[in-house]
């Protein structure tokens, strides 16, 4: 049996592969192994014979398990080793055959959606992510227990903190800090408790707003100003306005585009109306003014969502195609 066992540890040194290492643990401790077998047979030894013969097993399958362990960890490095010069990539050869992107199209969206609004004389503003109740509902005519605040599934923290639910809590704090006239965009992340097709946890809004002296500013100046905007994003279509109902705003108005789709014939996407909404708009509620002192001012407000506009632009029919990260997607755009 001793002579076995030298041949079975001699033979550690010559396997090749980790499956041979596996072979032999299993034709020597497996259920029905060679060393298996040895020590189910203890049982028929003397006393004596049976306390030499376990000492002599127990260090060999010590030193079994060792060397095997060791030749193991031996191949294993071996074959990662070998993989990783296979794969290595040299990071500072330049590939002009490499595909270079042109940004997300999210981002692509909302870069357009900017441009836009740049050129039209406004300013960019922003705000923190993590807002209070007093801007992101108050001062926004949405008191506690307002029925309005059920329509936007809110993250909410501890101490009455909240992740903002879009970004027109960045309008009340120009308001506070800037004189006027305003003239601004609030592009940027908002998050509700909403996930399926068309809607996920975290999304992109772009928010506008106007405030000057009173009755400088009218329904038909908000009215000009998206119409030329939609005609820039979306180009020849039909828009209409429809009357709604904000909070924040008063009158307000639900913003519809012909269909991209079906050009306004009627298809699924649309409900067979022709018809798509694309943003909501008004003219800024008094109580609003009111919240940041304001007196003696009119002004219009305006929101649409981002990954809204990205689907109808590039005719995506489930807004969780853009964030997957599925590289056969975003490399089409």
């Amino acid at each position: 049996m001793e002579a076995q066992m030298e041949q079975i540890i001699a033979k550690i040194s010559t396997l090749q592969t980790l499956q041979e290492v596996e072979n032999l643990r299993v034709e020597i401790m497996g259920k029905k192994g060679i060393l298996t077998q040895q020590f189910a047979e203890l049982k028929n030894l003397p006393d004596e014979q049976k306390k030499i013969q376990a000492k002599i097993l127990n260090t060999f399958k010590q030193e079994f398990e060792s060397k095997l362990i060791e030749k193991k960890e031996s191949l294993f490095t071996a074959q990662m080793n070998e993989n990783l010069s296979k794969e290595a990539i040299d990071a500072s050869l330049f590939s002009a055959l490499r595909p270079k992107s042109s940004g997300h199209p999210i981002y692509q969206t909302m870069d357009r959606i900017i441009d836009f609004f740049v050129n039209m004389n406004f300013s960019i503003q922003s705000g923190p992510l993590v807002e209070d109740d007093f801007h992101n509902f108050e001062a926004l005519n949405l008191p506690k227990f307002h029925p309005a605040r059920d329509m936007q599934d809110t993250f909410y923290f501890k101490d009455s903190m909240l992740l903002r639910t879009h970004t027109s809590p960045v309008q009340i704090r120009t308001m506070e800090k800037d004189s006027l006239p305003i003239r601004m965009i609030a592009p940027g992340s908002v998050f509700r408790r909403d996930y399926d097709l068309t809607h996920s946890p975290m999304f992109h809004q772009v928010e506008g707003l106007v405030v000057d002296k009173k009755d400088s500013i009218s329904f038909s100046h908000l009215k000009y100003i998206l119409e030329d905007f939609l005609h820039f994003m979306f180009g020849d279509v039909k828009i209409r306005f429809r009357s709604s109902f904000f909070p924040f705003t008063e009158p307000s108005a639900e913003v519809d585009i012909s269909c991209v789709f079906c050009k306004g014939e009627g298809c699924r996407v649309c409900s067979h109306t022709g018809w798509l909404e694309v943003l909501g708009c008004g003219i800024v509620n008094d109580k609003v003014f009111e919240s940041v002192g304001y007196k003696d001012v009119s002004g219009y407000a305006f929101g649409l969502g981002v990954e809204r506009f990205a689907m109808l632009i590039h005719r995506v029919n489930d807004l969780r195609s853009f964030f997957e990260t599925d590289l056969r997607v975003l490399e089409q755009f």
